[in-house]
């Protein structure tokens, strides 16, 4: 996820207590997503689309995150 901001995330992943928790959930959703979607996890197909959704606004957020902190740091 976002390889021109790979050095960034590396220096503030456990550091920067937002970000940490951002990346985590979207993690975790991600391999829930993954498991309902290999049929380990009993899911509908709303339910699955509703977890793409969350994740892919906490993706946003990582994204707007990133961004911020690299335009401050420039």
């Amino acid at each position: 996820m976002f390889p021109e901001y790979r050095e960034l995330i590396t220096r503030i992943k456990g550091q920067d207590v937002h970000f940490t928790r951002l990346f985590e959930k979207h993690n975790e959703l991600d391999h829930r997503i993954r498991n309902m979607e290999e049929r380990i996890i009993a899911a509908t197909v709303h339910e699955i689309e509703k977890l793409k959704k969350e994740k892919l606004l906490l993706k946003d957020q990582i994204y707007a995150h990133l961004r911020r902190l690299d335009g401050a740091q420039a």
